[in-house]
């Protein structure tokens, strides 16, 4: 699911994140099955010193968010949202945030459906110095 959500890393690096995300004691991975008790969705919850838009310091942060296509729109990624929420405010925190790709209008949907305002838009630029 981590490859379908970021398709610029390989497999093993994104087991390697999942397992250092696991480590950390300011974070958090929530599934999501299906019925029949397959792994449909996940989100990992972190924290960050600050987030664009934000008045509070630490804040909660969603790290990664992915639903199947299969069930989307079907409750699974705003349940995912609330276990993440949930646990930013067993930590104390006191606002959530999140990003996503301008081109992920899916993702941009999902968040503002599950109640997320939209505080900035960034183009990020680099250049290889010889």
């Amino acid at each position: 699911m981590s490859q379908a959500l970021d398709q610029s890393s390989g497999s093993a690096e994104h087991e390697d994140e999942m397992r250092a995300t696991l480590a950390r004691s300011d974070a958090a991975v929530f599934i999501a099955e299906r019925a029949d008790g397959s792994i449909c969705g996940y989100v990992e919850a972190g924290s960050r010193p600050y987030a664009d838009g934000c008045d509070s310091s630490p804040v909660g942060y969603v790290e990664a968010w992915y639903v199947d296509p299969d069930v989307r729109l079907a409750g699974y990624g705003r349940a995912l949202l609330a276990a993440a929420e949930e646990w930013a405010r067993s930590q104390g925190y006191r606002e959530m945030a999140s990003d996503a790709l301008l081109d992920n209008v899916v993702s941009f949907e999902a968040h503002v459906a599950s109640g997320y305002s939209e505080v900035d838009r960034v183009i990020q630029f680099r250049k290889p110095l010889a």
